[in-house]
Parts: structure tokens; C-alpha cells; sequence
């Protein structure tokens, strides 16, 4: 049995200005990194973490780094764990790409990615966990496709039903 730890990264200017990040690897915000190197770290303080993930998206890995400076608990980058890639609607306002999200499920965005490639990166990589790290505490620090991937493939929840509602940045997982 594994558990898994879902935290969203800390926040970005363009999570502050409301745009869609997707691929772009744009730097915390000020006020992610008292986020992340406050309340965020708290939250784990006390849980037996043994091995983090996240996307090899700075806001994720830095969200990492802070919530456990000086703590001994191995951090890996996977590109699987990213965002979905939102092509031409990159840094676009959020309200854009929520418009045609359902659309999105099996056709890309434009010059994008589609959310069921998502799930399927997700998919690949809950597979590879199961045999590597059984009986272990991971935390996995990513975007809402990761989460929805998670949900998606450890719970059952139908994509539609995830991407209609709002986003939490946290949850936890036993595979």
C-alpha cells in the first residue's frame, strides 16, 4: 500500500492575475513563497513524508524546496506530473480555457494537449509508483491535472465531473 499526499504549488503572478499557466514556467510569487515556506509547510510537519514528486515545473519544485528546507526527504522532478499543456491559450485569462475545457477532454487545445493526454501521463506514472514504492508515505506537488489524474485513476471520478468543479489543492490517495 502507498500513500499519497496531493499539494497544489504555491501561487504565481499568474495565478494572481488570473491567467492560464499550462506549460509556462513562471517563477512563485512573494506571496507563494511565504505560502509555501509557511502554511504549506506546516501542514506536513508532522506526517512521515518519504519521498516527494514533483512536475519539473519551477512553481512546483520551488513549492518543494521551501515547505522542506532542511528537511532529509529525497525531491524528484517528472515531467508526467506537469500541468496540461494549454497551447495558444498559454497566459491567457483563465475564463478563455475554462470556456473550452469540456471540449478538451479528447481534442487539444490549440498547439496544446488534450486532458486525456494528462490522465494518461498520470496513468503512466501511478503505474510506475505501485512496484517502487510500496508501504512508503509519498507527497506529489503539482497543478490541477495532476490532481484530476490522481482523482481520476486512484478514485474512479469521471473527467467531466472533475474538470466542472472547483479546484483543492489538496488530497490524499491510497494505492
Amino acid at each position: 500500500m502507498i500513500t499519497i499526499y496531493f499539494e497544489g504549488h504555491a501561487l504565481t503572478s499568474d495565478n494572481e492575475a488570473n491567467l492560464a499557466s499550462g506549460h509556462n514556467d513562471v517563477d512563485l510569487s512573494d506571496g507563494g513563497r511565504s505560502q509555501a515556506a509557511g502554511e504549506k509547510r506546516q501542514r506536513y510537519e508532522d506526517l512521515g513524508i518519504d519521498t516527494i514528486f514533483t512536475s519539473d515545473l519551477r512553481r512546483a519544485y520551488d513549492t518543494a524546496k521551501l515547505m522542506f528546507e532542511g528537511r532529509n526527504i529525497p525531491i524528484f522532478q517528472d515531467a508526467r506530473l506537469r500541468e496540461c499543456d494549454y497551447g495558444d491559450l498559454t497566459q491567457r485569462p483563465r475564463t478563455e480555457m475554462k470556456a473550452v475545457r469540456a471540449e478538451s477532454i479528447s481534442n487539444p487545445f490549440p498547439n496544446g494537449e488534450s486532458l486525456q493526454q494528462v490522465m494518461d501521463r498520470m496513468k503512466n506514472f501511478i503505474d510506475d509508483l505501485s512496484p517502487n514504492y510500496h508501504d512508503q508515505s509519498i507527497l506529489i506537488i503539482g497543478h490541477a491535472g495532476t490532481l484530476w489524474g490522481l482523482e481520476h485513476h486512484v478514485n474512479g471520478i469521471p473527467l467531466t465531473k472533475l474538470i466542472s468543479g472547483e479546484f483543492v489543492d489538496t488530497g490524499t490517495f491510497t494505492i
